[in-house]
């Protein structure tokens, strides 16, 4: 058990996407974290969220990266709708992410607490058919600019989450960057 987490049955979910603004989901604590040596890239094609088959949007997942910070939002489930959650939480992430667990440490204002806690996360690796990898800014702006699902379109899914690590004081170059070129399309 990690230092914050209460009863060994205190359930965490960390999100560094949609989760970061849009939960869709009752949790009894919400707090800003980060992971360590991971980097947020937006190599993962969503087919049914941010674009459709055929036309996939980019959404965000994790890749490891000596040093690198990646900032969120870690949410405390209650015992009593824990299950519910991740049986919604499964099907929300369906379109290729796995569950993994890993230590998120707390922060105000992008600086540490020195507290953590063992979260569960959703992340995609190339090994799902929705993968789909690194491409320069200018590509996947364009493809961004173009890309709506029945979540709606994906400039929203970038633009918010970029909203939200501000608010929280996170850095982020890379969601920042095709933020400010996305923006320089319209």
């Amino acid at each position: 058990m990690y230092p914050g987490e209460g009863t060994p049955k205190a359930t965490w979910i960390f999100g560094y996407g949609s989760l970061v603004w849009r939960p869709d989901f009752e949790f009894a604590e919400r707090r800003a974290g980060f992971l360590r040596d991971r980097a947020r890239r937006f190599w993962q094609g969503s087919t049914d969220h941010r674009g459709v088959p055929g036309r996939p949007g980019r959404v965000v997942t994790l890749v490891p990266e000596a040093g690198a910070l990646c900032f969120g939002t870690a949410y405390r489930l209650s015992e009593a709708n824990r299950e519910s959650v991740l049986v919604g939480l499964d099907y929300r992430e369906r379109g290729g992410f796995t569950r993994e667990r890993v230590p998120v440490y707390f922060c105000e204002e992008g600086r540490a607490t020195g507290e953590s806690v063992s979260a569960v996360l959703y992340v995609a690796t190339e090994a799902n058919s929705n993968y789909l990898g690194p491409a320069t800014l200018e590509n996947m702006a364009r493809q961004i600019s173009q890309s709506r699902g029945p979540s709606g379109p994906n400039v929203e899914y970038v633009i918010r989450l970029a909203e939200a690590l501000r608010e929280m004081g996170a850095e982020d170059d890379q969601v920042f960057a095709l933020e400010a070129r996305l923006h320089a399309l319209d």
